[in-house]
């Protein structure tokens, strides 16, 4: 029994990082800020055997984003395997958002992941295993996405310093970077990417990967 913990989850990657990444008998946590949204696949989990619970925060909260990660290692222990899927996807040019819409887009994109790291890691290193797993993109940066390119290179400097301050006490760190939208049916089909999302977590130590591109269904680059 596996216990696995999805923040940011939704109805399309979330869900299907959380469908193929479990198994019966494993208890999966799914936070969001609208449980509603997440009916479809909490029902589904239940009935395969999953135990399934959802709490509402907002990865942008930080007590409130505490106080769920407290309630989240009450429910289910110390997590086997933790994806930080939050993120804020929206079109911008430079010069378009304000310094509060940037410092929002930012604490969404970076500094929620840092804020569960810091909450979550330190058990699982003293555990001496799991995974943290973050979804990453943009692997080029582009000015018609500006807040969301620096959020994504802000995600990818992170993953190094947490696997650099964890990686040596068992905690695997890794970002699995989304270079394509996401929509079902498509090479970005969401159970396709979230079968990348599982073989990380179930690399051996001595093969561990730091960051994966998923370029679609047919291939990804490694490093």
């Amino acid at each position: 029994m596996a216990s696995i913990v999805v923040l940011g989850a939704g109805s399309g990657l979330g869900a299907a990082v959380a469908r193929r990444c479990s198994e019966p008998g494993d208890d999966v946590v799914l936070l969001s800020r609208n449980a509603r949204n997440l009916r479809p696949i909490v029902e589904e989990l239940s009935q395969s055997g999953r135990s399934v619970d959802v709490l509402e925060a907002d990865v942008a909260d930080e007590r409130g984003l505490n106080v769920a990660i407290d309630r989240l290692v009450d429910v289910a222990g110390v997590p086997d395997l933790v994806v930080y899927n939050a993120g804020l996807v929206r079109r911008d040019r430079p010069g378009e958002l304000s310094h509060e819409e940037h410092a929002h887009a930012w604490t969404v994109n970076v500094v929620g992941a840092i804020t569960a790291a810091s909450r979550l890691l330190p058990p699982m290193a003293a555990r001496g295993s799991g995974s943290y797993l973050l979804t990453g993109g943009m692997p080029q940066a582009d000015p018609a996405w500006t807040s969301l390119s620096l959020g994504k290179a802000g995600l990818r400097a992170l993953t190094w310093l947490l696997a650099e301050e964890f990686g040596d006490r068992g905690v695997h760190v890794a970002t699995v970077v989304v270079d394509g939208p996401v929509e079902p049916g498509t090479a970005f089909d969401p159970d396709l990417i979230a079968q990348e999302y599982l073989r990380v977590h179930h690399q051996q130590r001595t093969d561990w990967e730091h960051e994966v591109v998923f370029r679609g269904a047919r291939g990804s680059s490694r490093g």
